[in-house]
């Protein structure tokens, strides 16, 4: 059995958001995203991954195509395969996020 325990492993870098690999599998990855206040990852694209966040502490402005939410822990975000997506932390306060991709785009396999 595989587990990590993911409080242990936040980590936030001054510089840019910290992605901090927890598990990585061709079907899938998970992360935990740190984001200090004014960082963000740029809307981007993923032709054939869908991506899930999901909030642990703080609040995001997620964007997915062209809608914009602004969310707090306990909510999750879908941004399927195609869609532009992004987050950013607009607070003055810590922001960690669990994230998701399937399949995983950094198979080998």
């Amino acid at each position: 059995m595989s587990f990590v325990n993911v409080r242990e492993r936040i980590e936030f870098r001054p510089e840019k958001l910290n992605k901090v690999s927890l598990f990585d599998v061709p079907e899938l990855f998970l992360d935990v995203y740190c984001l200090e206040p004014g960082q963000a990852q740029q809307p981007h694209v993923h032709a054939n991954n869908a991506k899930i966040y999901y909030v642990l502490d703080g609040e995001g402005t997620f964007v997915v195509g062209t809608e914009e939410r602004a969310l707090g822990p306990g909510n999750a975000v879908l941004a399927p395969a195609g869609e532009p997506h992004g987050v950013r932390n607009a607070t003055e306060q810590r922001l960690t996020l669990l994230v998701t991709m399937a399949p995983n785009p950094n198979s080998k396999g």
